[in-house]
């Protein structure tokens, strides 16, 4: 098993997981070395450097994927793929989902996205920017899939995997907590709040609002700029 996964607190519950998960330890360490930002796991999984990973959901359209029901979901509002209002033009190299939604919406402005742009929302304020979850769940009524768990090959391990997860309630741990509360420069409550924000289960809303970003993302050619 080779498997990549989104370096980012949006899935800091499923990192948590995995860690009490019953894996081998070389594919745990595995794991752990595929660390990366959504665009270049997208890059490593289409060259089949990793065999699944959770990936911008704009590149799961891809028929060569198998993908399951599990993704990063924003509810409503998300926090962290934001557009900084009255700033020029620019995307965030990290995620071709967000820049791909920013043109959908048809928001300008600098993209920014992660846990840098939670980090920017908590210290600035909500004001200085446009919550993407947000403008495009008032337009749609629809929640956001703005990742999905792919795999190259169907392989029953990675459904069992993301189906326990999605039936696991996660407590995530203090010490993680206030390890990764230091590393982004943000309090444990903060991480706890932004959780909220998030799901991981992609049903029949979700799977409609992906079909609906996607049809508009091909109108316009997936392309961004």
């Amino acid at each position: 098993m080779l498997f990549g996964k989104i370096d980012y607190l949006n899935l800091l519950p499923f990192h948590v997981f995995l860690k009490k998960y019953p894996l081998p330890s070389y594919v745990k360490k595995g794991i752990e070395f595929k660390k990366d930002v959504p665009s270049v796991l997208c890059k490593k999984l289409y060259n089949r450097r990793v065999d699944a990973a959770v990936i911008s959901s704009v590149e799961s359209r891809r028929k060569k994927y198998k993908k399951l029901n599990m993704g990063i979901v924003a509810k409503k509002d998300v926090k962290s793929v934001l557009v900084r209002k009255n700033s020029a033009k620019s995307l965030d190299p990290a995620s071709m989902t967000s820049n791909m939604l920013s043109k959908v919406l048809g928001l300008n402005g600098s993209v920014v996205i992660g846990d840098k742009a939670l980090k920017c929302y908590l210290d600035e304020g909500f004001d200085k920017f446009y919550d993407m979850g947000k403008i495009w769940h008032e337009r749609t009524n629809l929640p956001f899939v703005f990742a999905v768990f792919c795999l190259i090959d169907s392989k029953k391990a990675y459904e069992n995997l993301t189906n326990s997860f999605l039936r696991s309630k996660v407590k995530i741990p203090q010490y993680i907590l206030s390890q990764y509360a230091k590393s982004r420069s943000v309090k444990k409550s903060e991480i706890l709040w932004y959780l909220n924000y998030i799901s991981y289960k992609i049903c029949i809303k979700e799977k409609k609002a992906l079909n609906m970003f996607l049809k508009k993302a091909r109108l316009l050619n997936f392309n961004p700029n």
